[in-house]
């Protein structure tokens, strides 16, 4: 059997029928990715004209990222989700040594952290890759234990520690928002699992504590948290951005002022970047930003569903997991412009500029639809077995054959 073969079907090809994937979840996310390649073009006109004299630059890239985004998804939707299983631990320590090297040293350092890494030609974000990882390793190990989830040595210690290894490495690159993340995603995951409630809360309460010395421990993200409860008085030092955000919601009303008519571009740093929500409020007004929102609400609900009717729980785990994974990015990442949370630096799904954070969500959305296929089972064809023709089973086999004809 090819590779390519024993990854699409691990029960051999012969034997095993897959059937077509969610039709709404799928166009849902090429919806978003062909949106988010126009609105990074809307975003990005005036930045690139200036830094780099043409208008259509970071429209070029990203044209090339959607274009293989989509071929990722189409790939990794197509190869059997089993076929993970084996993969769980070479993905783990890949993304493990990518994400020590950017907090060794090794990472390129950009607006005071280091969070990305140069692999050859491409410029890779480690802790995008991390979130699927571990995604992917906590479905593995929960499905399992099994029952072993409920008790507290085998349920929780091992999952704790391994979601508390990657989120110390996040939080020395600094990366706070990537942490936050991974928590959400373990404790999501523990829960619907079946771990106790009582263990539950009791981590909830430590990470609590543990998160609020985290942001005390570090002079700018008390500046941050400063800024955030009061955006009129710092909006011309460190709340500029989320004040600019602010007003670019504010400027687009209802409607919108128009596709490539915002004005605020000239003003907001990353807007076609982080902040591209906010360019989405102003030129496509209330309304759009509504139908993004429901666009992300469809995507995660799509994938519970997906996750409710996977055949086993560890497909259904996985489902979970990417559902959680995209559906509390978008939902910080949408916070975080309307200056609902303080500044994060998460990207929003599928629409940020950028090929790390678009090639990991789609690699994501490959493995949820492979999920959504219903497989049948094929019957293999019988053996023929050499029988006398004057034998009593000769009989019996013509009429058997025969009966199965007819009917």
């Amino acid at each position: 059997m090819s590779v390519w073969a024993w990854l699409r079907n691990p029960e051999g090809a012969a034997r095993f029928k897959s059937g077509e994937v969610d039709r709404v979840l799928a166009a849902t996310i090429i919806g978003l990715i062909g949106f988010g390649s126009v609105m990074v073009y809307s975003a990005s006109t005036i930045e690139a004209t200036v830094r780099f004299k043409d208008p259509e630059f970071y429209l070029k890239r990203q044209l090339v990222f959607a274009g293989l985004a989509l071929l990722v998804m189409w790939g990794v939707s197509k190869i059997d989700y089993h076929r993970l299983r084996a993969l769980t631990y070479p993905i783990l320590g890949t993304v493990t040594v990518l994400l020590a090297a950017t907090v060794i040293g090794l990472g390129q350092r950009r607006g005071g952290a280091a969070r990305w890494i140069t692999v050859g030609p491409i410029l890779v974000q480690p802790a995008e890759m991390v979130k699927l990882a571990l995604v992917l390793w906590l479905s593995y190990s929960l499905a399992k234990k099994a029952e072993g989830i409920k008790t507290f040595k085998i349920g929780l210690i091992p999952h704790l520690l391994m979601a508390g290894f990657f989120i110390v490495l996040c939080l020395r690159q600094p990366d706070f928002g990537s942490a936050v993340v991974l928590a959400f995603i373990t404790f999501t995951m523990l829960f619907v699992a079946g771990a106790r409630i009582s263990y539950l809360l009791g981590v909830g309460v430590l990470a609590g504590i543990v998160g609020v010395n985290v942001v005390m421990s570090q002079s700018y993200r008390v500046a941050r948290l400063m800024a955030f409860l009061d955006l009129a008085g710092h909006r011309q030092d460190i709340a500029y951005q989320p004040f600019q955000s602010v007003m670019s919601f504010g400027s687009g009303g209802l409607a919108g002022l128009g596709l490539g008519r915002g004005l605020q571009v000239l003003y907001l740093p990353e807007a076609h970047n982080d902040f591209i929500a906010a360019i989405i409020g102003e030129e496509m007004g209330f309304v759009g930003v509504i139908l993004l929102a429901g666009a992300y609400l469809l995507v995660v609900s799509r994938g519970v569903r997906v996750a409710l009717r996977a055949r086993d729980d560890y497909g259904s785990y996985i489902a979970f997991g990417i559902s959680t994974l995209m559906g509390v990015q978008a939902l910080v990442n949408l916070s975080v412009a309307m200056a609902i949370l303080p500044t994060k630096g998460l990207t929003l799904p599928f629409i940020s500029y950028g090929g790390s954070s678009l090639l990991v969500n789609a690699a994501a959305a490959g493995v949820l639809l492979n999920i959504s296929r219903e497989r049948t089972e094929q019957a293999s064809a019988p053996t023929m077995v050499p029988l006398s023709v004057d034998s009593p089973e000769a009989s019996v086999a013509v009429m058997t054959a025969a009966e199965e004809g007819s009917g």
